[in-house]
């Protein structure tokens, strides 16, 4: 699909991530809409990028609903908007489980169900679910992260062979540990010794590419992290056990920690 001319809806534009895919798509000559719950950082980015500017929070129950009213017709989704929700299942309130599935896993599913009756009656179009490597390979304190993207990966796997006869591409983009940008980078935490790590303008393009050419899945990490989520789909035991030792708790506990501060 062309990107130049297209409208674009990108959620969770506030974010580091949010603001290079916003760069990318006003590169390639897209009609943008930002959305995001800090207006403070929102509307800079809207000027930058020659964008509209809609702010929303998409816990809350009609949020969805109001965004693409709001919106308008679009052409292109970028559902990028997610919370972080890492840490024990323990330290978190029913509150806030109800809060991560709703803005992780629930938007952009009804995202897609409100969107894609309109693209298919205009037999083109194309929604982006930005994921995590966290949706192919789990780690430790992360269940909750996991299952919203574990989740979104099969959604978006069938949702893709459902819209596919239509003319309507389904992307799903798989960052690993990304620098500059997102939860790593939020709590100060580097990535493990000898793992490496992606930028956000890596998976900025990695977006656009996944709309232009529509590929179904693309993943955005080193080779050693490509290695661990084969190494999962084939001997999860022993993924984890590689993870323990590359010192994966270590650092799964001071993001958490850093989030549940936050929280």
């Amino acid at each position: 699909m062309q990107i130049r001319g297209s409208r674009v809806l990108i959620t969770g534009a506030t974010g580091g991530i949010g603001h290079a895919i916003a760069h990318a798509f006003a590169d390639r000559g897209a009609e943008l809409v930002l959305t995001g719950r800090r207006v403070e950082v929102l509307a800079p980015l809207a000027e930058q990028t020659g964008a509209r500017a809609v702010p929303a929070d998409l816990a809350d129950s009609d949020g969805v609903t109001a965004l693409l009213a709001a919106a308008g017709p679009v052409d292109i989704v970028v559902a990028n908007a997610a919370l972080p929700a890492s840490g024990l299942l323990t330290d978190y309130s029913i509150e806030q489980i109800d809060r991560a599935l709703d803005v992780n896993l629930r938007a952009p599913i009804l995202t897609a169900r409100l969107l894609a009756e309109p693209l298919i009656a205009q037999g083109r179009g194309h929604l982006v679910f930005v994921s995590s490597i966290s949706g192919k390979l789990a780690s430790p304190r992360a269940s909750l992260y996991n299952a919203t993207k574990f989740g979104l990966r099969g959604f978006a796997q069938a949702l893709r062979q459902d819209l596919a006869p239509h003319g309507v591409g389904v992307s799903t983009i798989f960052p690993g540990f990304v620098r500059d940008a997102g939860m790593f980078a939020d709590a100060g935490v580097p990535a493990a010794f000898g793992m490496g790590t992606s930028s956000p303008e890596q998976v900025a393009e990695a977006v656009c590419r996944g709309v232009e050419h529509n590929v179904g899945e693309i993943d955005v990490a080193t080779p050693q992290t490509r290695f661990g989520v084969l190494l999962a789909g084939i001997a999860p035991g022993l993924a984890a056990r590689v993870q323990r030792l590359a010192g994966a708790d270590k650092i799964a506990a001071t993001v958490s920690d850093a989030q549940r501060a936050k929280r």
